[in-house]
């Protein structure tokens, strides 16, 4: 028996809720990460979605639903939400990472990770989402409104978007560090 890694409910949230995302985010600016590396590790412009309460109930939904089927992970009703947008004009991507800082010290780290499909499939070349140590989604993920809820620990990247543009919103529940 294979432990499960990932959960998906594909085209789970509807196209008026996508456009209000879009809508919340507003302006991006150049994303940067907690490791060094620059533009070879992460190509794509960011908007940080805070104070929204209905897009936190929104998500946790979905990631206590997998938390419960998968994973059995401690976390709260606590995350960081992020809107990303990645342009093909640019060869926006994100290479080989995890979501976990593992430098903090305030006694939580990131236990699961959730990210939304904002695009359609028709909207963009490249950018497929995959993992390293586990199957990656099937094309399905692509479809505009899906989620993706994984343990924050697992590798994954974001192929360079070729053309058009990627947009996605992401979210990291905490919890108790892990041990």
């Amino acid at each position: 028996m294979t432990r499960q890694n990932w959960q998906m409910f594909p085209g789970a949230i509807p196209e008026y809720r996508v456009d209000e995302i879009v809508k919340l985010a507003g302006e991006t600016t150049e994303a940067s990460t907690f490791n060094e590396g620059g533009s070879d590790v992460r190509k794509s412009r960011v908007a940080w979605l805070t104070n929204s309460k209905p897009v936190l109930d929104l998500l946790y939904d979905f990631v206590d639903i997998a938390n419960r089927n998968a994973f059995k992970a401690h976390i709260y009703k606590k995350a960081d939400i992020q809107f990303t947008e990645y342009l093909g004009s640019e060869g926006g991507h994100y290479s080989w990472h995890h979501d976990i800082d593992w430098n903090r010290d305030d006694g939580l780290d990131r236990k699961l990770s959730v990210t939304v499909q904002l695009s359609g499939a028709d909207e963009y070349e490249g950018g497929d989402f995959s993992f390293s140590e586990c199957q990656s989604p099937d094309k399905s993920s692509k479809e505009k409104g899906t989620v993706l809820v994984f343990p924050s620990y697992l590798q994954h990247a974001v192929q360079p978007v070729t053309s058009g543009t990627r947009r996605s919103l992401v979210a990291w529940f905490e919890g108790p560090r892990w041990i």
